[in-house]
């Protein structure tokens, strides 16, 4: 069957969701310091603690969030369109008080801010859902994951490229005062900035798809057109109301729901696990007799900008493509075994790193593996069988509300679980856990229905 043209206005406008992953990754690189800046340390710079507390807010707050922004998006008052267009302003807004801060109580509520206007990531899918259909949904799906991928690339840049440009570029950035008072401001002021330029792009490009909502703005259209100028007797319509009413939150407790939630929180946990042990328990911990190997930070990041890369051109150019060859089953179910394989390599990493006392060549062939493992871990396909689980149309906000509410929760204490479990037996024990943990998510998968909705399926 041929594929239909999707709409290009409708699906551009979702770039909106672009600000979200480069407000949420920029203070990625220079956190810890901003952290030991404000004093609450009290000088001693192996308490990072403080910083993982900064983390744990952002996810904590949009996990109590995402819910509320999908059920509003659900109402023909408000419709997707508004809940869409509130999330970048918001996210302006909490990242201009974010930077100047000077106080470790403040960096947290502007954190909380971002993570609570970053909760309306939910109602984008459910516009996907309603702009895309059974010939145009693989290349649909793939905008969201596109658009985080460019976006935890170009953060980190800006957070690490624009931190304290007073030392950092002493000619030019560093006679402003206000960047030598306020030495982290800059890179959350472009952060900022790009999320108000998504909402002006969304503004002209985003059109309102919820049905309710659209039907409702045309009626009040016709009725300001046709309205007499003598207003006549009340006359009472005898026909139903055929909207369906939006349902209840308990009413979406059912197991097709269950299913798709348990799948995408087994997908958040393990990405986020197989993120947080790359970079932090894979390069970076291989020693041999005490002594580090030569992993500097400016080779782990070439690595992972290499990487990040290549998601973004595999994702643009291959990933709707295997999707309609291969169908979205065949993807998931390769996805999660080489994810299992990539966990189970990081042993072999430190074994192959600690004999040789070196990089060489076979370690570098097991960290192509490792990251060419995690390259097919195609984030949509949890948003298909979230969305495809719905029980009605107009339920869509809430289900993908207690999706992300879920991603968020598992997000929040992966890097614990993680880290705490790659202390025991030089990580064997985590590697084997994390391994097992994707091999679940395997079994979860196998409960959802051969042929989802959306691909034809009853």
């Amino acid at each position: 069957r041929r594929t239909q043209t999707y709409p290009a206005v409708q699906t551009a406008g979702l770039l909106i969701q672009f600000a979200e992953p480069i407000t949420a990754l920029v203070i990625y690189p220079f956190i810890i310091q901003f952290v030991r800046d404000t004093g609450v340390t009290g000088g001693d710079e192996t308490k990072t603690g403080f910083a993982g507390i900064i983390e744990a807010v952002f996810f904590l707050a949009e996990c109590l969030t995402v819910v509320y922004f999908g059920r509003a998006s659900e109402s023909d008052r408000y419709g997707r369109r508004p809940v869409l267009l509130f999330g970048p302003v918001g996210l302006a807004i909490a990242m201009l008080g974010f930077g100047p801060s000077k106080r470790f109580w403040s960096l947290v509520i502007f954190r909380c801010l971002q993570g609570a206007f970053n909760g309306n990531i939910g109602v984008s899918k459910s516009v996907m859902a309603e702009v895309s259909d059974s010939t145009n949904v693989a290349e649909i799906y793939s905008l969201l994951p596109l658009m985080w991928t460019v976006g935890a690339t170009l953060g980190p840049f800006i957070g690490g490229t624009f931190a304290n440009p007073a030392s950092r570029y002493p000619d030019s950035l560093g006679k402003i005062r206000i960047f030598q008072e306020f030495p982290y401001l800059l890179p959350c002021a472009l952060a900022g900035a790009l999320a108000l330029t998504a909402f002006a792009f969304g503004v002209f490009g985003l059109k309102e798809t919820l049905p309710s909502a659209i039907a409702r703005q045309a009626k009040a259209k016709r009725g300001t057109e046709t309205e007499p100028l003598i207003i006549a007797e009340p006359i009472h319509s005898c026909q139903p109301d055929t909207e369906e009413p939006v349902p209840r939150l308990r009413d979406l407790i059912v197991r097709p729901v269950l299913i798709a939630l348990l799948n995408h929180g087994f997908l958040s946990f393990c990405q986020m696990s197989y993120e947080v042990l790359a970079t932090s328990c894979g390069f970076l911990s291989v020693s041999r007799n005490d002594q580090r190997i030569p992993f500097s930070p400016l080779y782990i990041g070439r690595i992972m900008g290499a990487a990040g890369l290549l998601k973004v051109l595999f994702q643009l150019f291959l990933s709707a493509k295997m999707i309609r060859y291969f169908g979205a089953r065949k993807i998931f179910i390769t996805a999660f075994c080489s994810q299992a394989g990539g966990f189970l390599a990081y042993p072999f990493l430190t074994f192959f790193a600690r004999r040789a006392g070196r990089v060489d060549a076979t370690v570098i062939a097991v960290i192509i593996f490792q990251m060419s493992a995690n390259w097919i871990i195609l984030a949509y396909i949890r948003m298909h069988t979230n969305v495809d689980s719905a029980p009605t149309q107009n339920s869509l906000g809430a289900v993908n509300g207690l999706a992300q509410m879920v991603s968020s929760t598992l997000r929040s204490i992966a890097p614990t679980v993680t880290a705490s479990s790659t202390l025991v037996s030089h990580r064997l024990l985590g590697s084997f856990v994390l391994c097992g943990l994707s091999l679940c998510g395997l079994r979860a998968f196998l409960l959802l229905p051969r042929k989802l909705r959306s691909e034809g399926g009853s």
